[in-house]
């Protein structure tokens, strides 16, 4: 038995397109691919530690957090789910050293096939992690960009032609249809294009550099079934839960009579068995 603190789970890309994960367990490492197809537990202690300041609470907000920490962090702002709303230029930023750390730095805007074709923004470092969390099958960047809010307003132009968001539940039911992404890229691309070359204009000339790599990314995830009919599983209503794992997709464990979003259990002390 291995107890600790959970993390999210992390995901390795491999050359093939195969996605090897591990649980963070306190300080362990599970390797959860090894579990499929069999019987495994956890077990929820009850007790919760926020991940951002580290002190031990009864209830987390914002995956994690408890409630200070969402109303002073950076990290728990609404430019977070919306960086077309970041304020750090304005000098409003929660944490202006964390701001530059993490939102001021390079992102790509992409197209993934989650449950359905879906653009996105990711810092460059978190790729291809932020395709795995998301449970695409399909990645390609569209365009590389020097900040966040420049990747968010871009995101928000596209989102008017293509869903910006997963649906968990059809995610999980199946890998999405195959698309062109390639095609895709050079539709949407097209479709903002006036708009798109207004604000190139007003920006340096390096702040936005359309990506010219080919090569569409293919994610194969560890899955021996998928579900049927989807049920949702939470520690909160119930702390033990055990069953075979059938599979492991995004964030979810997919077990013979549910599935269980670890996101949700970050900060959950947990044992596992």
């Amino acid at each position: 038995m291995v107890k600790g603190f959970a993390s999210k789970l992390l995901g390795h890309l491999h050359d093939s397109g195969q996605v090897d994960y591990q649980l963070p367990i306190g300080e362990h490492l599970i390797p959860v691919n090894e579990f499929l197809g069999k019987v495994v537990t956890l077990n929820f202690t009850g007790a919760i530690q926020c991940v951002g300041c580290g002190r031990a609470i009864k209830k987390a907000y914002q995956q994690g957090y408890c409630f200070p920490c969402t109303q002073t962090l950076a990290a728990c702002d609404i430019c977070i789910v919306k960086p077309e709303l970041c304020h750090f230029a304005k000098g409003t930023c929660r944490e202006p050293e964390w701001g530059t750390a993490h939102c001021m730095q390079a992102h790509y805007v992409y197209l993934a096939n989650t449950s359905d074709l879906k653009v996105g923004i990711t810092r460059a470092k978190n790729i291809p992690g932020r395709w795995i969390d998301q449970g695409a099958s399909q990645a390609l960047p569209i365009l590389l960009v020097k900040s966040r809010y420049i990747a968010g307003i871009i995101e928000v132009a596209i989102a008017s032609h293509v869903k910006d968001k997963t649906n968990w539940r059809k995610m999980l039911q199946g890998p999405a249809e195959p698309v062109d992404l390639l095609v895709k890229r050079a539709e949407f691309i097209s479709k903002i294009g006036d708009w798109l070359h207004d604000l190139t204009a007003q920006l340096p000339p390096d702040a936005i550099v359309p990506v010219a790599d080919t090569a569409m990314r293919e994610l194969h995830y560890p899955v021996l079934t998928y579900p049927a009919k989807l049920s949702s599983l939470s520690f909160e209503k119930t702390p033990e839960i055990t069953g075979t794992l059938l599979g492991i997709k995004g964030q979810y464990l997919i077990l013979d009579h549910g599935v269980l979003n670890i996101r949700n259990a970050t900060g959950f002390e947990l044992a596992w068995q």
